[in-house]
C-alpha cells in the first residue's frame, strides 16, 4: 500500500504517463499475489501499465475536450506562438522530407508543414497542450505524450516511437 501511494503522490504530468505508473505497481502486486512467481510479476507489471496507459490516456482526452467545451483557454504554456524547424528526426519519416517545420499557435493547435524533395508540401494541424514538461498532442483517434526540453535556441522532443531536434525560426 506504501508503494501504491508513493506511486500515486509522484505521478506524472499527464493522466497517462500517471496511469502507466499505478498500473505498473497495482499490476505488480497482483502479479505477484497471483502467481507468487517472478513470471507473474513481470506478466502483471506489464498488463497493469498497459491498461493504466489507456485508461491515463482516455482520462487526458477527456479533460482536453472539457476544457474546450467550457470555452476555457488551451494550455499551451512556453511553446504558444513559435516556430520551429527540425535538424534531426530519428526515426526519419518516410517519404523523407527536404525540410519540416513546426508551429505552435496560441490558440492551442499545432501546424506542422512537410516540403519534399520535388517541392510538393503537405500541412496538417493538430491540437496540442502543455502539462509540465510533457508536449501533448492529439487529435481524434490518437494522443502522443512526448517529452519536450527547450535549450536556448533548441527544442528536444522524444516519445517512445520518435526523438526529434528542432531550431527556433
Amino acid at each position: 500500500m506504501a508503494l501504491l501511494a508513493s506511486l500515486f503522490s509522484a505521478g506524472c504530468a499527464s493522466k497517462g504517463g500517471t496511469g502507466a505508473l499505478a498500473g505498473a505497481g497495482v499490476g505488480a502486486i497482483m502479479g505477484q499475489a497471483i502467481g507468487r512467481n517472478t513470471a507473474g510479476t513481470l506478466i502483471g507489471t506489464a498488463i497493469g501499465t498497459g491498461a493504466g496507459y489507456i485508461i491515463g490516456n482516455e482520462l487526458d482526452k477527456a479533460e482536453a475536450r472539457k476544457r474546450h467545451t467550457q470555452g476555457l483557454p488551451p494550455e499551451t504554456g512556453n511553446l504558444a506562438g513559435s516556430r520551429w524547424k527540425a535538424v534531426k528526426v530519428d526515426p526519419m519519416p518516410q517519404p523523407p522530407y527536404e525540410t519540416y517545420v513546426i508551429e505552435f499557435g496560441k490558440d492551442g493547435w499545432l501546424r506542422t508543414t512537410e516540403t519534399f524533395a520535388n517541392g510538393a508540401q503537405k500541412t496538417d494541424k493538430e491540437h496540442y497542450r502543455i502539462k509540465g514538461d510533457i508536449l501533448i498532442i492529439h487529435n481524434p483517434g490518437y494522443l502522443i505524450n512526448a517529452k519536450y526540453t527547450i535549450l536556448g535556441d533548441r527544442l528536444i522532443i522524444s516519445s517512445q516511437e520518435f526523438t526529434a531536434e528542432f531550431t527556433r525560426m
